[in-house]
């Protein structure tokens, strides 16, 4: 997907991606597509840690010798950190200058969407904002600890807004998980997955927790990958590399 030629700046959006039968990755290729409508750069791909195309196969599609990769990940973990740096390395000819933002997960911009999505939801069934807790419930690693520091950095930020003062957080693979998060709690909850993908934790592992609570005021509010805005979250910071980019 190409705009106009503003200086030759290709953005890559690098996502984890996801091979099981129906999954086209189409959020990335929606987020794609809106900040290529918004004209910020040259052009916009999208590459995969897993599936097609290839994190190389998408460098090596753009034609700009400058490339900012924003990467569509929950946090800054071994998959960011580490995978991710790997295939840019191997990819990159030496021709390229090749800048990554920080990921979706630590982007400034997410906070206000982690709170929109809560006061949706919340509305949605009826419960007033101000009696909900909200819940962030992440991936989380006996081993890495870096999506417990960026789920509890999400955590502080929303509750400094005034709408959800109490949040708080759970993982799927270390303490607390979701249902000892939960006990803890009466009154509504709404909980949010820090997730970015299409993955199976977001669409079926989150849901499926939540739903095994059995309570009627325990609801779940989707993906921060998925949620309305993302695109305008990415195109900001897109913008502001942009920007640092002409003055350069």
């Amino acid at each position: 997907m190409a705009a106009a030629d503003h200086g030759k700046i290709a953005l890559l959006l690098a996502a984890h991606g996801e091979r099981r039968p129906g999954a086209g990755n189409e959020n990335v290729w929606r987020i794609a597509r809106a900040v290529s409508e918004c004209g910020l750069v040259s052009e916009v791909g999208a590459g995969f840690i897993s599936g097609v195309p290839t994190i190389r196969d998408a460098l090596e599609r753009l034609t700009a010798r400058k490339v900012i990769v924003y990467p569509l990940f929950a946090s800054s973990g071994y998959f960011t950190r580490d995978r991710l740096v790997h295939l840019l390395d191997a990819a990159d000819d030496g021709t390229r200058k090749i800048e990554m933002l920080a990921p979706l997960g630590l982007d400034p911009g997410l906070p206000d969407v982690v709170v929109a999505c809560a006061k949706q939801a919340a509305q949605a069934h009826d419960f007033k904002p101000e009696t909900c807790t909200v819940i962030l419930l992440a991936h989380g690693s006996r081993r890495d600890p870096a999506s417990r520091r960026a789920t509890e950095h999400m955590a502080r930020e929303v509750a400094r807004t005034p709408a959800f003062p109490d949040v708080r957080i759970a993982f799927l693979e270390e303490r607390p998980f979701l249902d000892e998060a939960a006990r803890e709690i009466s009154g509504p909850v709404i909980v949010l997955g820090l997730f970015s993908g299409e993955g199976m934790h977001g669409a079926k592992d989150a849901p499926r927790l939540t739903a095994g609570l059995g309570r009627e005021d325990v609801v779940f509010a989707g993906v921060i990958g998925s949620a309305p805005g993302i695109d305008a979250v990415v195109a900001r910071s897109v913008a502001a590399a942009v920007q640092r980019c002409r003055h350069e």
